[in-house]
């Protein structure tokens, strides 16, 4: 079965910094897009970022791009965020999403075909 499995996640001070992790199983990440969305309590989830197949392009949200950075190794099966400069509005459950058709899509988060359960992203003094 097609799985995305987050890790990475947990509590940092503001202006820490924390790499996250997307591995997945069951198929390859080489010709798939890969998204970044994550969720704060009570509001709607968002998306962060995003990277195509190839990893020659890649999206940002307005609200991290200088301080977060997307990435992928496809011989390890694996996309990372690098999240540095942490804010206390950064605090969410992130999770990663696959896009079968390769191309770096940050939105709507209902285009991705699968997802994994997310990890928690805790930004407090």
């Amino acid at each position: 079965q097609l799985q995305l499995v987050e890790s990475g996640g947990g509590l940092v001070q503001p202006g820490g910094s924390l790499r996250l992790s997307c591995a997945a199983s069951g198929f390859t990440l080489d010709n798939t897009g890969i998204g970044w969305f994550r969720q704060a309590p009570g509001k709607e989830r968002e998306g962060v970022s995003c990277i195509n197949g190839l990893g020659s392009s890649t999206k940002y949200t307005d609200s991290v791009k200088g301080r977060f950075t997307i990435s992928r190794d496809n011989a390890k099966n694996t996309v990372y965020l690098q999240m540095n400069s942490l804010k206390p509005e950064d605090t969410g459950i992130y999770y990663c999403a696959a896009f079968r058709f390769g191309t770096c899509v940050i939105s709507p988060s209902s285009a991705y075909d699968y997802w994994g359960q997310g990890t928690q992203v805790t930004v407090s003094s």
